[in-house]
């Protein structure tokens, strides 16, 4: 039986900080919107920002990876993009001017295929690549967060990604935490969170999002 927990607001994001001020969406990774997300949110929510967190799995979440490969392969790419979408159109209505989208593993993967649309103005990945099939330009500044051990498909090395960002004229910025794994700043899983490396990982976040998006 799948370990799958069921979470508040099912299919609804969660928001934080002031309406209007600059936003930040906050895309979970493949274990879906697990508790850790809340108190990261609060704290880019202190910087002055305005978070939100989506459900991409319409109500549950897990810390089991087999379940959590369940939950990724039925996700449909095209309506959890539309939810980001959607997150930025109301908060354009309610004043935000300005929009930075923050991704993990599978939420990362997402932000980047969401960037080449040109809606965000300041984009973070953690452990995410394209590979070449999928990557289009991305014209907003990039912070890209990797860990020193993880697994890539064929195509989506680090190395070879990052090069195709700068032919583009992507700005980019990238940095990898030694000693870590992949999810290393996800504090819901234990066997792989390294909770110093996912401090300075946030305050590197924090930093890129102010310069970009904070006048």
């Amino acid at each position: 039986m799948p370990d799958l927990v069921p979470i508040p607001s099912p299919g609804l994001p969660l928001y934080y900080g002031e309406p209007g001020a600059p936003l930040v969406v906050v895309v979970h990774d493949w274990f879906g919107r697990v508790p850790s997300l809340e108190p990261l949110a609060k704290a880019l929510a202190s910087h002055g920002f305005r978070v939100a967190v989506p459900d991409l799995y319409n109500g549950v979440c897990t810390v089991n990876r087999a379940d959590a490969e369940t939950l990724m392969a039925r996700l449909d790419l095209g309506d959890a993009l539309d939810i980001i979408d959607d997150i930025i159109s109301d908060a354009r209505a309610e004043g935000s001017k300005k929009i930075g989208v923050v991704g993990f593993s599978m939420g990362g993967f997402l932000t980047l295929l969401h960037a080449q649309g040109g809606e965000a103005d300041a984009v973070v990945a953690y452990y995410a690549t394209l590979e070449p099939k999928e990557h289009g330009v991305i014209p907003s500044p990039l912070l890209l967060q990797f860990a020193e051990f993880d697994e890539w498909a064929e195509g989506g090395n680090p190395v070879e990604f990052v090069a195709r960002l700068k032919d583009h004229g992507t700005p980019v910025q990238t940095h990898t935490y030694w000693g870590t794994k992949h999810s290393f700043a996800n504090a819901s899983i234990p066997e792989t969170v390294d909770k110093n490396a996912a401090a300075l990982a946030f305050a590197r976040t924090a930093t890129f999002l102010e310069k970009h998006l904070l006048d």
